[in-house]
């Protein structure tokens, strides 16, 4: 192994990136904490993390081995056991010399662990960026508010690279470190941003998209058929990708994508390399006959795939796929965000609030993470809006979350808080219409067509796409998504943690 992985909180996309990290490039460690307690995982990860991460002699970069190293590979073979040097031990040393990294997120106190454990003082740092304090929207501004930031300006003085996941993460972080700091009363240092641009980098949370074609309903799939002439017999469908879509094979595995028309923006079958489904579609209830075979199920007491438990609302399909036609289906929204409040979920239930009061049809799924403090919103949101409810509640299995997204027709944000927005890109990426801030990083990932600069105009969009649903199940999404994707971010990542260590030790 030569990279040490450090995740502090270890849940979200936090856990996402470390995951994919250590699958995906080899010899990784990971070490980790439960996303729980996010303060208190800044405050203490640290002296966690000195007592569990094993000590290693080769975590050790002694200057001299390197100079050592350096010197002996300067030499030919022949005149190295002349010194006394034995060429294959130096191969040896000198590759546990240039190898370990060490690999973190911003809610370690990276200062405090080098601190605590100087065996990784010699290691080259890499601190990268979910999130940054600074320009953190608390609920109420305290004294003790101010470490979160400080603790993070320091890991940047630390590190020997900092990565953000976005270019108006770094942004908002650099130039927010002068005022931030004059919360100091006196003696503030100067010219920090200075020492720490030059080690700043952006590089994209990278995202390992799913061959999501066996979730999708079927007037997705009837629409990416008339659009790219691509037809199956009835129990066979041709594997098909959205117009930012990276191709699978069966297996999962990457393929290469075809070029791509410019008016159309659609990923073309490249010969030999479409896939068939063995099943036409793993969604069920996809015609009106089975739905009233499942009516009738129920009405029997039969097995109902609908039901409710304690804490959930589960997915609804008989609810959702009512009708005969898609076009004659309510819109169906899907926000799936944490609930937390920077996320503004306040912001988001009033807007359905009014939907419902103007008698507007919809249908809504709330999905993502909960932690120990709710807001109360949602309850009260679950109480009122209970009858346009398909699913309520995080959903653990991949399968199902992409599964959820597949049958939603629109994708909402009201973040007050937001650098980066997996969620957001992967309802995307399965279909949905995306409604966004016109702000934070959102100007930068999504074309303008799909931002919003008030609740009001949110309010209106929606509006007329509950009078007219048809108009996001037909609409195109104009943007790029392979930028985001593993496929596309490998290689930067892999020379990212793959670089030599500073040249000053």
């Amino acid at each position: 192994m030569s990279i040490l992985l450090i995740e502090a909180f270890y849940g979200g996309s936090h856990k996402q990136l470390a995951d994919l990290l250590q699958e995906e490039i080899e010899e990784c460690v990971l070490y980790t904490l439960p996303a729980k307690k996010w303060h208190w995982r800044a405050r203490t990860a640290a002296l966690y993390f000195m007592q569990t991460v094993p000590a290693n002699a080769n975590y050790r970069y002694l200057k001299g081995m390197k100079k050592l190293c350096n010197y002996g590979f300067s030499l030919p073979s022949s005149q190295l056991y002349l010194f006394g040097l034995d060429p294959f031990c130096l191969l040896k040393q000198r590759r546990l010399c240039i190898s370990w990294i060490l690999f973190a997120s911003s809610v370690l106190n990276l200062t405090e662990l080098i601190a605590l454990r100087p065996d990784f003082g010699k290691l080259k740092k890499v601190l990268y960026f979910h999130e940054n304090q600074l320009t953190y929207p608390v609920q109420k501004c305290q004294e003790r508010d101010f470490q979160y930031g400080y603790n993070q300006i320091l890991s940047c003085l630390v590190a020997d690279i900092v990565v953000f996941n976005s270019a108006f993460n770094m942004e908002s972080f650099l130039t927010s470190i002068g005022k931030f700091l004059k919360l100091i009363p006196d003696h503030r240092p100067k010219d920090l941003e200075k020492i720490i641009r030059p080690k700043c980098q952006v590089l994209h949370f990278p995202i390992r998209f799913p061959d999501v074609s066996r979730f999708m309903p079927e007037h997705k799939l009837a629409h990416l058929e008339k659009i790219t002439g691509f037809r199956g017999n009835e129990d066979t469908y041709l594997f098909r990708c959205l117009p930012f879509q990276q191709k699978y094979r069966a297996t999962g595995s990457l393929m290469k994508t075809s070029s791509s028309s410019p008016e159309s923006g659609l990923c073309e079958a490249q010969s030999g390399l479409c896939t068939t489904q063995q099943e036409r579609l793993q969604y069920p209830l996809t015609s009106l006959e089975k739905l009233n075979k499942s009516k009738a199920s129920a009405s029997t007491n039969q097995e109902v795939p609908c039901q409710e438990d304690k804490q959930h609302v589960t997915f609804n399909p008989c609810n959702l796929l009512s009708g005969t036609d898609y076009q004659q289906r309510p819109l169906h929204i899907v926000w799936p965000h944490r609930w937390e409040h920077d996320k503004d979920p306040e912001s988001f239930f009033k807007v359905l609030l009014k939907l419902k009061e103007m008698d507007l049809p919809f249908h809504m799924s709330v999905l993502g993470e909960t932690f120990t403090d709710v807001p109360d919103i949602f309850s009260e949101a679950k109480k009122a809006l209970e009858s346009s409810v398909l699913h309520w509640g995080y959903l653990p299995s991949k399968d199902d979350y992409f599964q959820a997204l597949c049958m939603a027709d629109v994708v909402i944000s009201t973040a007050k808080h937001e650098f980066f927005g997996v969620a957001m890109i992967e309802a995307v990426y399965c279909g949905c219409y995306p409604l966004c801030p016109n702000a934070l990083v959102y100007p930068e990932i999504f074309p303008a067509e799909y931002l919003y600069s008030t609740p009001e105009q949110l309010f209106k969009r929606l509006q007329n796409f509950c009078k007219r649903p048809d108009i996001v199940r037909k609409h195109l999404y104009k943007g790029e998504m392979d930028q985001f994707s593993w496929a596309a971010l490998r290689g930067k990542f892999r020379s990212l943690l793959t670089t030599e260590p500073r040249e000053d030790l």
